[in-house]
């Protein structure tokens, strides 16, 4: 039978975290519920939108933007990760982990700013390209920038105070929240759905160099938990860990190993959507330059079969090339 705890969360209450606890123990998060169901009626008034005009919409990218995105968004916030997250420092760092790298993931391959550029009106899609091409998403969307905030944002929550007082104060800890979908998606959703908002020199090659970059940057901050020798929000835990807890170093250890197996397990998707995304765009070059080259050849090739040149002044080639082969093929055709 599922749980769901609403308000009570105070470690004497909570029943021995087992597996079986995590997946059935639910609680209410309102901001995060209302955010997935907003992104999710957007998303979906696009698609339909979309099919209405008969333009097709891939179901590959509905699926991952549903249930990577917002699915991965409501575990983070309301699953026994939630329940659990203010007496134990594990399901914290995996709710944390989950925000900024498998949420905008999943967010990204749905590729919802391309989806509102078709599906709004001329007018409107004008306004929302040039929002995520202004002078300001540029900036922060710059590889090294976004790589940088988003190293920066783990690191501020977990060794500054702004993770233990977001487990006193509830406004500050949805803010965090927000914090972290943001600056994972700042970097995720530009490099997997919008050229534009890149440099030119940002070619697939290259971004496929940044995303395995960014699988080791992404690794630092669960080494540095799994290994720092200070607690992290250690006061709190200390006086609300239940009684069945492991150790509280053992836990941050845990999370820390949580946090680096997580990273390095979306960096392979990531990494492979991109060479999908890299192969997809080569054949759509080869494509055309072939339609070029057909093209040119057709304007290029008389009316009528001869020897005579044409007016670009191509010629067969065996009237050029001097060898065996070529010379019986003018003979044939002077005879002929």
């Amino acid at each position: 039978m599922i749980g769901y705890v609403v308000t009570d969360l105070s470690a004497g209450r909570l029943a021995e975290l087992t597996a079986g606890r995590l997946l059935s123990t639910w609680r209410l998060d309102v901001p995060a519920l209302l955010l997935a169901l907003v992104l999710g009626a957007l998303y979906g008034w696009g698609v339909a939108r979309l099919r209405r005009r008969g333009v097709p919409w891939s179901p590959a990218r509905v699926v991952a933007f549903t249930f990577l995105g917002l699915g991965g968004l409501v575990v983070a916030t309301m699953s026994g990760l939630a329940v659990y997250d203010r007496v134990l420092f594990w399901p914290a760092a995996v709710q944390n982990v989950l925000l900024d790298l498998v949420v905008p993931l999943g967010l990204a391959l749905g590729d919802p700013l391309r989806l509102a550029v078709e599906a709004l009106p001329e007018r409107a899609g004008a306004r929302v390209r040039r929002a995520v091409t202004g002078r300001v998403v540029r900036a922060l969307a710059f590889p090294l920038v976004s790589t940088a905030l988003v190293l920066a944002t783990e690191l501020t929550v977990y060794f500054t105070p702004y993770f233990a007082t977001a487990l006193r104060v509830g406004w500050l800890h949805e803010l965090m929240y927000l914090h972290l979908l943001v600056a994972g998606c700042l970097f995720v959703v530009p490099v997997l759905t919008r050229e534009e908002t890149l440099p030119s020199w940002c070619t697939h090659p290259v971004r496929a160099a940044l995303v395995f970059l960014d699988g080791i940057v992404d690794a630092v901050p669960g080494i540095v938990v799994m290994t720092h020798g200070t607690l992290i929000a250690g006061a709190w835990y200390l006086h609300h860990a239940p009684s069945w807890s492991p150790d509280v170093h053992h836990d941050q250890q845990v999370g820390g190993g949580a946090m680096l197996g997580i990273a390095e397990l979306v960096a392979l998707p990531f990494l492979l959507a991109i060479l999908f995304q890299w192969a997809r765009a080569e054949r759509v070059q080869t494509a055309a330059l072939d339609r070029r080259l057909d093209a040119e050849l057709a304007a290029a090739t008389p009316p009528e079969t001869g020897t005579t040149p044409t007016a670009d002044g191509v010629r067969p080639w065996w009237e050029t090339e001097h060898n065996e082969v070529a010379d019986r093929i003018r003979r044939q055709t002077r005879r002929d």
